[in-house]
Order: structure tokens, then sequence, then C-alpha cells
């Protein structure tokens, strides 16, 4: 466990976003940005918690970015390697305007 703690911070108008967090909560801290992105009453938006996400994973430690012990981790794996064949797939019965 490291005891440093990393600091990121972002500036937008008057509004002074800092994020403080330690190799231990670097998942949560990812989390928060995604809440902050949602929330319509602040000025954070999902470019800025991408941007920012993004320099949180910069930070890892080596051996985390090795793949080893990562805070960081997946929600989910796909269990599929290789090509997916979509040829198959009867567009007909897809519905597309749910989505829109």
């Amino acid at each position: 466990m490291s005891e440093e703690i990393n600091v990121l911070a972002l500036v937008k108008g008057e509004e002074r976003y800092v994020f403080l967090f330690n190799d231990d909560n670097r998942a949560e801290t990812l989390r928060s940005l995604g809440r902050y992105a949602s929330n319509p009453d602040l000025s954070f938006t999902w470019y800025d918690a991408a941007v920012l996400s993004q320099k949180i994973r910069q930070q890892l430690p080596e051996q985390h970015q090795a793949g080893k012990n990562s805070a960081v981790k997946p929600r989910f794996t796909f269990p599929i390697s290789g090509s997916i064949d979509i040829t198959s797939v009867d567009v007909d019965q897809l519905d597309f305007d749910e989505f829109s």
C-alpha cells in the first residue's frame, strides 16, 4: 500500500474540482467522476470525466500498469476471443427506435 496521495484538480469558471486519492481508492475516485458528470447542477461534463479518468489511469504505479494487483479492475470480461460473425443477425428483429 502506497502512502502517497494523488491530487487532481480542474478549474471551470468559478467552480473548483479537487480530487485527492491514493492507490486504494482510485476506483472510487473514477466512479465519483461519473457521478459528478451526471449531475446537471454542476458544470462538470462527461468530457471532463473522460479527461480526468485518463489522467488517473496514467498515474498508475508500474506494477499496476503491468496488470498485477490493479486497483482498477474491469467490471466484466468478454467470453469471446476472436472475431464475431454478425451476418446471422436478423436486422428486421432489431428495434432501433427504442434508442431514439
